[in-house]
């Protein structure tokens, strides 16, 4: 019978489940003796009950605890109590190895850390004569601060050969007359599987196959049940992992390959061997970045904003939202990488060179202008500038009627185009080419008005409802009612009006299910109109996910969206907070990191790479793109609050502490301190944060009550909150999935119930 919270075995006082297998149940302990928390695995009645192998299990674990390696869980001690064997083993705090696979693959540097760690702790497992057999992501942990650790190494080798156990997981039964089939079927080796004596190049070939999935995101020996599995192992060839990932190496290959070699002579023959080939490729991969390391390419851009050289001030809106458009429609293009608006409209009004510019931003040219706007007359002033050397690849200057703006702006993004590829590809300026650029703008400008009064209205819509205030939201959204009344088959101002109402929804502006109603009949007609529109396929996602949780349909939407517009930092983000709050950490960072190379200097690129970071236990990363957030937006609410997390969760508590008095946002101050008092046995400052957080905010704070009673282990008052949380739609449970705080509980049934109600599990 398992074991419940408060349960004493000795000086061990068990906290809750952390899981089971076919070698006994894990717990969280309170170490009493020491004041630390251990896992705690207690023997099945198999092994405690059978005095021989009771004595091989002791002199295995004499063996393994001698594992002293910072990649390898240590093995504390073997204790009994009133007849009840356990072992206590150091406790990490982490996800396994299962969570980092992502589809496609991981990035090849990650790949290559990962797998020089897990060859290290085969090195210093083998060098002691001890070998796994059960080596598979479920084994592998990474903990919060981003170290890779091997549980249970040797208690594989505890099964006795008259005796079958199974589970979910792992296998030990007899499927020959050579002997015992010992692990888990898709990492098994071809002599595991055939029941013959096994070495340490067995664990080498569950090693190939542990590189090749971190790397293309799939196994190599894959079928729809174990027997099928089985005999691909025994008798197919992988797929080449360089047709999986063309971007990989051909030595990366090699060396995964001599690792699934099928006879153990033929195999890589040492964990030893493995290390020294991984680490010396990285190396040479790194020398050849270092060695190509080249000025930016050309076919990068920043458009500034234009200056608005008008009478009247309040044109503004005027000349940036047509810089803004011409960085849409740019950012489309096939073959140029174009900072985003947040980035580039950073400098507004500085008095900035323009090769610092480009060195922050990281391109090599530049558009910059002026705009004079007077009664239906326009003047377009524009040049493009290599930030290099300051020399003007291209400009121009329009005099026009303001029924001509449309005409005005394709003008300069084919002429943009046809520059940089002309300076790229050394394409002639009439060849071929430049009708292409002319066709491609044309596609990329979709979506746009017909009307130039209705352009003129959603240009101060959107203009308006990037202050996020209710008075300017009200204003933007009289504005863009007048653009639709004027031009009704405007997709992207339909798609601003699903914006604007989503906004009233998000802060409480109208009653939500009024707001989501005309944002979705606002995303639905802007998508009849342009079905190829990503703004409109970003906006529907954003509705799904936030206030429909309706993830695979989100999924679908963002899917879509960066399909057709791979390069929009908006949507990466977005599409980065899904995976997130799905637990595909590896893809939202990814997705993160992506939207910092498009948008740098935006605050909120950083600090959802920061969150991303932080979930995943990377912590010291995490506070770097934290501090990074902060010192674009100092003031920008939750940052302060997570980066004291993320230095709290490295031992750096008063720092920590320094961070929570500068949040700005009360509600994330008092949730952080709760959490942050608690992992320092401050318990009576951490209820004071705690009640201050029910009293104040209970009403729209459930789901970090809950996390807060989580990160305590009071599993009741957790279920209790978030049960709560979830009848008053707390829009926080969104991001419940991933919480470091709730994976104790993981193994609760009420967590799976709850994920379930929450639609991310079927």
């Amino acid at each position: 019978m398992p074991l419940r919270p408060g349960t004493r075995l000795g000086s061990y006082q068990i906290v809750g489940t952390l899981g089971a297998g076919g070698m006994g149940e894990v717990y969280r302990a309170k170490d009493l003796r020491l004041g630390r928390e251990v896992a705690v695995k207690v023997l099945p009645a198999e092994v405690s009950s059978n005095a021989d192998r009771l004595a091989r299990f002791e002199r295995e674990a004499r063996t393994v605890a001698g594992l002293n390696h910072p990649n390898i869980v240590t093995l504390y001690s073997v204790e009994d109590e009133g007849g009840v064997r356990f072992l206590t083993m150091e406790l990490v705090e982490g996800q396994t190895l299962s969570d980092l696979i992502v589809p496609g693959g991981l990035p090849l540097s990650r790949v290559l850390d990962l797998s020089i760690a897990l060859s290290d702790a085969l090195v210093a497992a083998h060098e002691r004569g001890v070998t796994h057999r059960d080596l598979k992501p479920a084994n592998v942990m990474l903990t919060r601060e981003g170290r890779l650790k091997v549980l249970d190494f040797g208690l594989a080798k505890l099964a006795s050969d008259d005796e079958v156990s199974e589970d979910a997981a792992t296998i030990a039964a007899p499927l020959s007359n050579a002997g015992l089939v010992l692990g888990t079927v898709p990492y098994m080796a071809p002599e595991q599987l055939r029941g013959e004596a096994v070495d340490a190049r067995t664990d080498l070939f569950a090693l190939g196959i542990l590189i090749y999935e971190l790397a293309t995101g799939s196994r190599p020996f894959s079928a729809a049940n174990p027997a099928d599995t089985s005999s691909a192992i025994l008798r197919d060839a992988p797929t080449p992992l360089t047709k999986m990932r063309a971007d990989f190496p051909a030595e990366f290959e090699r060396i995964t390959s001599r690792c699934l070699e099928k006879n153990p002579r033929e195999r890589i023959q040492s964990a030893l061997d493995v290390n020294n080939e991984l680490r010396r490729m990285r190396k040479a991969i790194e020398r050849s970045e270092t060695a190509a390391l080249a000025p930016v390419s050309m076919a990068t851009v920043a458009v500034l904003p234009f200056v608005n050289r008008s009478a009247n001030p309040d044109d503004e809106y005027f000349s940036e939202g047509l810089a803004d458009e011409l960085i849409n429609v740019l950012a489309k293009i096939k073959g140029l990488r174009v900072s985003a608006r947040t980035s580039s409209f950073h400098f507004k009004g500085k008095d900035v060179d323009l090769s610092e510019i480009g060195k922050a931003l990281r391109v090599a040219t530049v558009l910059e202008g002026s705009v004079r706007k007077a009664g239906n007359r326009l003047r377009l002033s524009v040049q493009l500038v290599n930030v290099e050397d300051g020399f003007h690849l291209w400009s121009e200057t329009y005099d026009r009627m303001l029924d001509d703006v449309f005409a005005v702006q394709d003008d300069i993004a084919h002429s943009v185009v046809k520059e940089l590829r002309s300076a790229l590809l050394g394409e002639a300026a009439d060849s071929d080419a430049s009708g292409e650029a002319r066709a491609e703008v044309a596609l990329a400008a979709r979506g746009r008005a017909v009307n130039p009064e209705a352009h003129r209205l959603f240009l101060l819509a959107r203009h308006l409802a990037d202050r996020r205030s209710k008075e300017d939201t009200l204003k933007a959204l009289q504005s863009v009612m007048e653009a639709l009344v004027l031009d009704p088959e405007f997709a992207l101002a339909w798609t601003e009006l699903a914006r604007i109402n989503s906004t009233q929804a998000e802060l409480g502006w109208m009653p939500v299910e009024e707001a989501l109603g005309r944002a979705r009949e606002a995303v639905e007609k802007a998508l009849s109109l342009e079905p190829d529109l990503a703004d409109a396929h970003a906006a529907l996602a954003q509705i799904r996910m936030v206030h429909d949780w309706d993830w695979s349909g989100a999924r679908e939407a963002f899917d879509r969206a960066l399909e057709l517009e791979p390069g929009n930092a908006r949507i990466l983000l977005r599409a980065g907070l899904l995976a997130s709050n799905l637990n595909r950490l590896e893809e939202a960072i990814g997705l993160y990191h992506r939207a910092t190379e498009l948008d740098p200097l935006r605050p909120a690129a950083w600090s959802n790479l920061g969150f991303g970071l932080y979930l995943a236990g990377r912590f010291s990363e995490s506070e770097a793109a934290l501090l990074k957030a902060q010192l674009l937006a100092p003031g920008n609410p939750g940052v302060c609050s997570l980066l004291a997390l993320a230095l709290a969760a490295q031992g750096k508590t008063e720092e920590a502490l320094a961070e929570v008095d500068r949040e700005t946002f009360e509600p994330f101050a008092l949730f952080a301190l709760a959490i942050i008092y608690g992992e320092m046995g401050r318990r009576v400052e951490s209820d004071v944060a705690l009640q201050d957080l029910l009293d104040r905010y209970a009403d729209t704070c459930g789901s970090q009550i809950a996390t807060i009673y989580a990160a305590r282990g009071d599993a009741d008052a957790a279920f209790a909150w978030l049960e709560r949380a979830y009848e008053e739609r707390d829009s926080g449970l969104i991001e419940i999935k991933p919480r470091p705080e709730f994976r104790p509980f993981h193994a609760d049934p009420r967590w799976r119930a709850f994920m379930k109600k929450m639609g991310f599990e079927e």
